[in-house]
């Protein structure tokens, strides 16, 4: 009953399945494939619901058209109007089902692994508890997704299966969900990371075989645990009293010390296993997305008083290739004016830079077939040592290191420009931290929304004028309306999808009261 349970589920959020089946037409003739197991191997389950999590949270919708832009990493030369904000309800749609759609496969994990007709077979592939754990962890991973791109949102919890507010992942009782608080949701987020961390099992191994991140290795996801749980306690420290309490015992319990732990996806090199945004463009062939010249200029050292950053030559290739002569190879110019970078907020679709010469693609390295996606890596959580040590600068050069390091900068490099760093201070730590987020984007949107940080030096704000690099002629960054808002800051949120408004009315209403209306500009828990 588990397919069946997962189309009505799929219905109720206004999926609509790829065969354009009613929802309640021969569901059980339809559940059955001849061709297909019984039942599903844990390890496939995960590998392949982590794969689906981020083929399409990282790839041309979720991130590359709403927070990759939006903190100006990279900027549009097709469609300006997502840049200024007026992003697609599809995609923000689309994003609430595949995130849930992953929760409840990761849930089925759980239920595969304490199922006393199941569980013998499911030990075969890892140890259970292990397996149990994991799936709490990157059901956290999920959640926090949720809840910090749209606020409260339906819940459900591990741990606490008879709270009451927590009724998400439930078909069989709650048709319509209730929307959790987002407090009641970061609460129990941090309990849940730190229950996981305590369920694994150090001396064996969590899956046999298909983990992607870690290769069942339980130490690195314990750390993984306890790391997650230092940026989501140290994101809501403001607002949740209980946080600093947890940001200690998170360190104690052990966090990441090197690269060694990062927490990276690994993709293969077919088309079927690359990185979903190689994907973007050599499979969809999507020439929309090119470096921001906001996050060049830092870089360069125009803005942001860092000077030149070695990893500019890691993030961006030099202008007036042409796709073939990029794609067949290139060196790297020491000009920097060969480095100028996607105008970002155009007020309109400009011929010029819709010729591929008079743009810098993303370097190659950044488009690799088979690189990782960072779900969190240790120069994160360096930086956020060094903000809860009052700014330590022991550890916002550890931080700036690691990511060099990560990214194969020369250690003659790497040693000088932190030589020549400014003194660790909030600004210079957490505009450096936005320079590692360029590898988890919707992080870096909530650090903006935490902190203020990058400032407007950095970043092109509404309102603010600036001049186009070919030629010098000025123009003002002017958002578009999106939903019945015309924003003056990066957007604070998401809107909930159009969909809940019809399936879930009441629960939608209730918790778009909370904010005053359902739109764009309205912060959340954790916003300044």
């Amino acid at each position: 009953m588990k397919n069946i349970k997962t189309i009505l589920f799929s219905c109720l959020i206004g999926i609509g399945t790829t065969a354009n089946v009613s929802c309640t037409k021969d569901l059980e003739e339809i559940n059955v494939n001849p061709n297909a197991p019984e039942i599903v191997p844990t390890y496939t389950v995960f590998n392949g619901a982590n794969r689906y999590l981020f083929d399409n949270t990282r790839d041309g919708w979720w991130m590359t058209r709403m927070s990759m832009p939006w903190m100006q990493y990279v900027a549009q030369n097709n469609y300006v109007e997502e840049d200024k904000y007026q992003y697609r309800d599809a995609q923000t749609t689309n994003g609430w089902i595949y995130l849930y759609r992953v929760a409840n496969n990761f849930k089925d994990i759980i239920e595969k692994c304490e199922d006393p007709e199941l569980s013998s077979q499911m030990s075969g592939y890892g140890d259970l508890d292990n397996q149990i754990a994991v799936s709490r962890i990157m059901l956290a991973y999920v959640f926090d997704n949720l809840v910090s791109h749209f606020g409260p949102v339906p819940y459900w919890s591990y741990g606490q299966q008879d709270n009451e507010n927590f009724q998400a992942l439930d078909i069989d009782n709650f048709v319509t969900p209730v929307y959790a608080s987002e407090e009641e949701i970061y609460a129990d987020l941090l309990k849940e990371l730190k229950e996981a961390a305590n369920q694994l099992n150090e001396d064996q191994p969590v899956f046999n075989q298909g983990d992607n991140i870690y290769g069942g290795d339980a130490t690195k996801w314990k750390r993984f645990a306890n790391s997650m749980r230092l940026r989501i306690a140290n994101r809501i420290k403001a607002v949740y009293s209980g946080a600093n309490a947890e940001i200690q015992d998170a360190i104690a319990s052990g966090v990441f010390t090197s690269n060694e732990d990062n927490a990276v996806h690994a993709f293969g090199s077919t088309n079927i296993e690359a990185n979903p945004f190689w994907k973007l463009f050599y499979v969809d062939n999507r020439t929309d997305f090119w470096v921001n010249r906001s996050f060049i200029n830092l870089l360069k050292g125009v803005t942001g008083n860092f000077g030149l950053d070695p990893r500019l030559y890691k993030v961006a290739a030099p202008k007036g290739l042409t796709f073939a002569a990029y794609n067949s190879g290139y060196t790297d110019s020491e000009n920097l004016e060969d480095y100028t970078g996607m105008p970002y907020g155009l007020p309109r679709v400009e011929t010029y830079y819709q010729q591929s010469a008079n743009i810098n693609f993303f370097s190659k390295d950044f488009i690799k077939v088979d690189r990782g996606e960072v779900l969190m890596e240790y120069s994160e959580v360096a930086f956020l040592l060094s903000e809860i040590n009052s700014w330590s600068q022991e550890q916002y050069e550890n931080g700036v290191r690691a990511n060099m390091e990560r990214l194969g900068v020369a250690e003659t490099q790497i040693a000088d420009y932190i030589t020549n760093l400014p003194v660790a201070s909030e600004r210079s730590v957490l505009t450096q931290k936005y320079i590692t987020l360029l590898y988890n984007p919707d992080e870096s949107w909530n650090e903006y929304r935490r902190t203020g940080y990058p400032d407007t030096e950095v970043l092109l704000m509404p309102g603010e004028s600036t001049t186009r690099p070919h030629d010098g002629s000025a123009y003002t960054f002017t958002p578009m309306q999106s939903g019945n808002v015309v924003a003056t800051d990066i957007p604070a949120r998401i809107r909930y999808p159009v969909t809940q408004q019809t399936l879930n009315r009441n629960n939608w209403s209730a918790a778009a009261a909370e904010f005053g209306g359902d739109e764009i500009d309205k912060k959340l828990y954790f916003a300044k």
